[in-house]
């Protein structure tokens, strides 16, 4: 099955859009969907839902976990309605700057890791699919971590 940046790329392409005309519709920045699309990243929650009713498919198919197009009407809303609730404009939601830092800290982690050859077992080089998984492994845990020092290093001025 096609990965994610591979799906989303396919739709975006279907529909004759670019890049920027997708992130205006979307009202995204243009550079979170080049990242999607070039990356092995997955959007957050409210993102991934976004994407999918824009396109009228279910999150598992831009997930590449099917191959039906079909969304569910009950489980994505369900998810959506998870998004919003899990998204709520909190003190420590994550904002387009902490994703463009988390990002580019990814991308700089990962070819550092590439170019020291520390992608590898016994000497062997991981495969793409190991790569991939490791870097989705190593992007929530970014995003984890962001989230967790802004909740523990917030001034009690700045919360809610």
């Amino acid at each position: 099955m096609s990965l994610f940046n591979d799906r989303l790329k396919e739709l975006r392409n279907e529909r004759s859009l670019t890049q920027e005309q997708l992130a205006n519709k979307l009202d995204i920045p243009s550079a979170t969907i080049r990242r999607l699309e070039v990356s092995n990243s997955i959007p957050r929650r409210d993102r991934l839902v976004l994407l999918a009713n824009f396109f009228n498919v279910s999150t598992d198919y831009l997930l590449g976990e099917t191959d039906d197009k079909t969304p569910s009407k009950k489980k994505d809303s369900e998810e959506e309605n998870q998004g919003n609730n899990n998204n709520a404009n909190t003190y420590y939601t994550l904002t387009e700057k902490d994703e463009k830092d988390i990002g580019k800290d990814l991308e700089r982690m990962l070819a550092d890791l590439e170019s020291n050859e520390a992608l590898a077992f016994n000497g062997e080089p991981m495969d793409e699919e190991t790569k991939r998984l490791f870097a989705i492994s190593l992007e929530n845990s970014l995003r984890l971590a962001r989230e967790l020092s802004k909740q523990k290093f917030t001034p009690n001025k700045y919360r809610d």
